[in-house]
């Protein structure tokens, strides 16, 4: 991970730092931090859900992600992509996240996941480190499983149509 964040530009690597210290700071113990896919993750490791990522179960859970790219930084944060982080059916937990955005009249460039930033002063750090704190491990695994089970249902109710 130093290896990584010594190749970055010091720009980019002082805000990915600074990124990256508030995910730490508010990151369930259950999280790990560690290189995955060729960038900084924050994943449910195999010691707390052995069955690992369902398309890759070598691979632990992605739960968010730093990277470096060519024309900005990012920051995946797959529980606002996949709804979870309230217990509630939906998108909740990405509406919440676009309306508290919203109130810190900072733009917001999102994709599903990803946040893209090129200065750290274009993110809203509380926000940030809040929408991490909503979600810890054991909800986020409980929101995978119920939509593998999901999807597994919808899948076997269009075979039989």
């Amino acid at each position: 991970m130093e290896a990584y964040l010594r190749s970055l530009p010091a720009d980019r690597s002082t805000a990915i730092r600074c990124v990256r210290e508030v995910i730490l700071k508010n990151l369930d113990a259950s999280y790990e931090e560690g290189m995955q896919y060729g960038v900084i993750g924050y994943y449910v490791p195999h010691r707390v859900y052995p069955k690992g990522y369902h398309s890759d179960p070598k691979q632990p859970v992605p739960f968010a992600a730093l990277a470096s790219q060519k024309n900005y930084m990012s920051l995946y944060l797959m529980s606002v992509y996949c709804g979870c982080g309230d217990g509630s059916p939906g998108n909740q937990h990405a509406q919440w996240f676009r309306e508290a955005w919203a109130k810190t009249g900072k733009k917001l460039n999102m994709g599903k996941a990803c946040i893209r930033f090129k200065k750290i002063d274009d993110l809203p750090l509380d926000l940030i480190g809040e929408a991490i704190r909503r979600v810890p491990a054991s909800m986020y695994i409980d929101f995978c499983e119920s939509s593998l089970a999901n999807a597994a249902q919808s899948a076997s109710g269009k075979k039989r149509a």
